[in-house]
């Protein structure tokens, strides 16, 4: 099919048309551009300016009877020639034989003109009741300006976007079907039994079980208070959990015990069910392998009991003790563990902030892709069926692509449309940051997210060997040193060992946190280049470096607000939630807080890859403008490291 001409050959056939038309010799004199529009639009014929017309007006009537016998051969020979030239029928001359046929023809003419149009009203009210449809002339042809691009009707989903192993994001399951989950009947209100181990671990679990009911065995309440004294978070926690109960009980004042204490009294609304204390024995027995001095049995005899006491309810243990709850269901007791704290039941489902587009994206994207620019670098926009399988600050980069991938960050969602920003290049085709290459896509998007002013808050998972200590101090010595945004770096760790403990260590704040920094100070040899100088410029340049750098612990940041510094947090996956949501709360103005870990080397007793503080972090800052998160997964320290990593 041939493709249509351009707007500017249409518009020269148009003028050579209307030349040609203007140009026959039958086309009406002195007629404006308005005229030959309405006249084509009423599709009336055109008017005939005869010279015969004026003779005919002036020439005497001639008798009926002189005029009624030739007036039919006339009238016709008048009609022939008026539609073929009317003009030259009405020019012709008059021969001095034929007077009187001439005369009485003349009258036919001008009778003829007389009642044309109303012949000529009678057809077109005929044709416009038969409604059949006019041809357009060449005149009338109209060329409209170009429009606006229209939008296809169906986008294209996110599944057909994105490579095959890559589909979809974190996938949110409901609290009532989580792994691990007591199965019991959904038509009846949960009363959830909290073990001692629960409310030590989270002082505000209390609130956390939404419309349900809570119960407090008195076995509980006495390990409760052996564990509050001391130092430690379990003895803070302890005495925390021990006032709010002190609270509740002072704003239900007056109201008997056995009817429950409102949980949203307090002002937690999200909180709807009752608090309940054991106020009377509700223990069954137990089978005699089960002794009734140990805690945990008498824990489970009452829940054994409840049954009975509350039959509206399903009574469900809630213990973070794996042999308690083996025995709770060996004896037929439905129980779980505390999910409160773990925002996912596998690490596999956590976001890794990078993902793979498929190989025709540019092709199913054509219809409605738009180009642009912003501060000097190339943005694209589409539009999808499925924006909220997109996330904000996500990499998005084509693996087939040849030489240096394409990849960009999604800066944007609006509505179905989705906006993304082209990244710098650092690899070994582009620009270096304080010295460095990235070696991969991955390593590439890390520094385009660290560097980047619109994100405050940035964590890195990955591997051993990934490189995620090293370009992160890139990307701080280069905006502070270099660019001036920061006005120092700040970097501390969670001390926790990863075998025994040493002991404690000599000497002030800093020079205890040194061993604990040793991933630091290898880095920062890397960085400072001093392989190949002499001593004193190899001392000369780390010192340049250390002004910048301040090691601190976390035990002594309770209280305190950063401004302008860009804080570097190391082996987060070591923090608990508490302990996390400490350190990103310490951020002041033209602070950026990084978070480096690898969930599979937690060392912190009774932590596990779901309760990490840095999981936490991921998943609740996951959609925010302001925050990105990436997974390397590529190792780049050496063949050794990656292939350990891999199969140990």
């Amino acid at each position: 099919m041939p493709l249509p001409p351009a707007p500017s050959e249409l518009g020269t056939k148009l003028a050579t048309t209307r030349t040609k038309a203007s140009a026959r010799k039958d086309a009406p004199q002195n007629e404006t551009l308005e005229e030959l529009r309405e006249r084509i639009r009423s599709r009336n014929p055109r008017p005939v300016e005869s010279a015969a017309a004026a003779p005919a007006e002036t020439a005497p009537a001639p008798a009926p009877t002189e005029t009624v016998q030739p007036a039919k051969p006339a009238e016709k020979s008048a009609k022939k020639k008026q539609k073929k030239t009317p003009v030259a029928a009405a020019q012709q001359k008059e021969t001095p034989r034929n007077q009187a046929p001439k005369a009485a023809s003349s009258a036919p003419v001008a009778q003829t003109e007389k009642t044309a149009p109303e012949k000529t009203s009678v057809r077109q009210a005929a044709s416009s009741n038969e409604k059949t449809p006019a041809s357009v002339p060449a005149e009338s042809v109209y060329i409209p300006p170009p429009s606006a691009k229209k939008l296809p009707k169906a986008f294209p989903a996110a599944d057909r976007l994105f490579a095959a192993a890559t589909q979809g994001k974190t996938v949110v399951k409901p609290a009532s079907h989580r792994r691990g989950r007591a199965v019991v009947r959904e038509d009846r209100k949960k009363l959830f039994v909290l073990d001692t181990n629960v409310l030590l671990h989270d002082p505000r679990c209390l609130f956390r079980f939404a419309e349900h009911d809570v119960f407090l065995p008195m076995t509980t309440l006495e390990e409760l208070d052996n564990h509050k004294v001391g130092t430690t978070e379990v003895a803070r926690n302890g005495r925390s959990l021990s006032r709010t109960l002190d609270a509740l009980l002072e704003a239900h004042a007056g109201a008997p015990l056995s009817q429950g204490l409102e949980l949203s009294a307090l002002g937690n609304t999200e909180a709807l069910g009752k608090l309940f204390f054991e106020t009377a024995p509700v223990a069954a027995p137990l089978p005699p392998e089960l002794p009734a001095n140990k805690g945990d049995n008498r824990i489970l005899a009452v829940v054994s009991g409840l049954a009975s006491h509350f039959p509206e309810h399903v009574a469900v243990l809630v213990t973070k003790d794996v042999n308690m709850r083996i025995k709770a269901n060996a004896l037929g007791l439905p129980a779980e563990d505390y999910f409160s704290d773990k925002v996912l039941d596998d690490t596999d489902l956590l976001f890794p902030g990078i993902r793979a587009l498929s190989d025709d994206f540019w092709t199913l994207v054509a219809p409605t892709l738009e180009t642009g620019e912003k501060n000097g670098i190339a943005t694209y926009s589409f539009h999808t069926s499925t924006p909220g399988d997109f996330v904000v600050n996500e990499i998005l980069w084509i693996p087939s692509d040849v030489g240096t991938p394409f990849a960009a960050r999604v800066t944007e969602i609006d509505g179905t449309k989705i906006t993304m920003t082209l990244l710098k290049d650092y690899t070994t085709h582009g620009d270096k940051l304080f010295g460095i290459h990235a070696r991969n896509v991955e390593q590439n998007a890390a520094l385009n997210l660290l560097l980047s002013p619109d994100i405050d808050f940035v964590t890195i998972l990955g591997q051993a060997g990934t490189g995620k200590t090293l370009m992160s101090l890139a990307a701080a010595f280069a905006m502070t040193v270099d660019e001036h945004r920061f006005d120092e770096i700040l970097v501390t760790r969670a001390t926790v060992s990863v075998g025994e403990d040493i002991g404690y260590l000599p000497g002030s704040e800093e020079e205890k946190m040194v061993p604990w920094m040793g991933a630091i100070y290898d880095n920062l040899d890397v960085l400072a280049g001093t392989k190949g100088m002499k001593a004193w410029e190899a001392k000369t340049t780390r010192g340049v470096l250390e002004q910048r750098l301040q090691v601190k612990s976390m035990s002594l940041m309770r209280g305190r607000t950063f401004q302008r510094k860009f804080v570097l947090i190391d082996e987060a996956q070591n923090l608990t939630p508490k302990e996390m949501r400490t350190l990103i709360t310490r951020a002041g103005p033209g602070t950026k807080i990084v978070c480096l870990g690898n969930l599979a080397q937690i060392d912190t007793p009774y932590l596990t890859e779901g309760s990490s503080g840095l999981t936490y972090a991921v998943e609740r800052f996951l959609g925010w403008k302001h925050a990105a998160t990436i997974t390397l997964s590529r190792g780049e320290r050496s063949r050794l490291a990656e292939f350990a990593a891999e199969v140990l």
